[in-house]
């Protein structure tokens, strides 16, 4: 009896549709115990096979190649560095003389659903749809939008696309993962909100990190710097919504009111900004390329509108 077989007697089939994870960092994980934790069988597959134990010890069936793992359910979420990682796992779709491999694990995909949360391109994304049609699999792209400790929780949501049926046939699972926020059928949607996501997030780090070390060559030191810091970071949203019903239908009608602030005042803002940071012999990178966006809507003659008015030249870069 191998281990494969001694995994499936120890941890017995519980009730509810069987699932299978393929990927084990500390998503991957997370989102095993939680199916586990939900009554789910769950298979796992990593390239590390090591990776699997804390989650086999918890419940969880490993399986022996990825096709095994492919073979154990018809819903198979993926959770990988990116999607070159799901072909590489997968296997391509046919040897070199077209032939398709049998012992590949495309050769059983055909009527089973792929979920992709990992992160890449939505081109990357779209073609990954095309490919996983051509060997009869649907395919929804996902971006989760919380850190690992927080999945499955009330406080953690996740963005789908793909075809609308295919998420509403695996909606009731994928929910336990987070909130599913379904964007529609372009498979590379989900993908583009996570990248967007992530833009703020990276550049609000990369602020935040400007800033402290700005504060830091005045002696101040970090515990003392970011309680100040986050709160301007915290008060962001607040400051957006301010006065509007719907933030954003300004932006959609084109419309960038300077009664408040604009892009003068705000230019004007970035450049000492960039002066202080060159003098404190700090990185440029950041501040010169948000100094760039005022720069150029004061170029085109939109010095008077609002700061909201940089998105132009963001659409459209010289």
């Amino acid at each position: 009896m191998n281990e494969h077989q001694n995994e499936h007697q120890n941890h017995p089939a519980r009730q509810g549709s069987s699932v299978t994870v393929i990927g084990l960092g500390p998503m991957g994980r997370a989102m095993t115990r939680t199916l586990l934790t939900a009554g789910h069988p769950v298979t796992v597959w990593n390239r590390t096979a090591g990776r699997a134990d804390a989650v086999v010890a918890a419940g969880a069936v490993r399986a022996a190649t990825p096709r095994e793992a492919v073979e154990a359910s018809d819903l198979v979420i993926l959770s990988l560095t990116d999607y070159r990682a799901m072909y590489d796992i997968l296997g391509d779709a046919a040897v070199g003389d077209g032939t398709p491999d049998a012992d590949s694990a495309t050769a059983s995909l055909a009527g089973r659903t792929l979920v992709n949360l990992s992160s890449d391109t939505p081109d990357r994304t779209r073609e990954a749809a095309t490919w996983a049609a051509g060997h009869g699999a649907a395919f929804l792209s996902g971006g989760v939008m919380v850190p690992a400790p927080m999945v499955g929780t009330e406080a953690a949501h996740v963005y789908y696309s793909g075809p609308g049926e295919v998420m509403e046939n695996h909606r009731g699972v994928l929910a336990l993962l987070g909130t599913p926020r379904y964007l529609g059928g372009d498979p590379g949607l989900a993908q583009m909100m996570y990248q967007a996501q992530l833009t703020v997030f990276l550049t609000t780090l990369s602020g935040l990190m400007h800033a402290t070390a700005m504060l830091g060559t005045a002696g101040m030191k970090a515990r003392e710097a970011l309680p100040e810091l986050l709160a301007s970071a915290d008060a962001i949203g607040g400051i957006l919504r301010a006065g509007e019903e719907n933030p954003g239908a300004a932006l959609d009608a084109g419309e960038h009111p300077g009664d408040l602030s604009t892009v003068t005042m705000m230019g004007a803002t970035a450049d000492h900004i960039v002066e202080t940071s060159a003098s404190l012999g700090l990185d440029l990178s950041l501040a010169v390329a948000v100094q760039a966006h005022y720069r150029r809507a004061i170029e085109n003659g939109h010095g008077g509108d609002n700061w909201t008015r940089i998105i132009d030249s963001i659409r459209e870069p010289r």
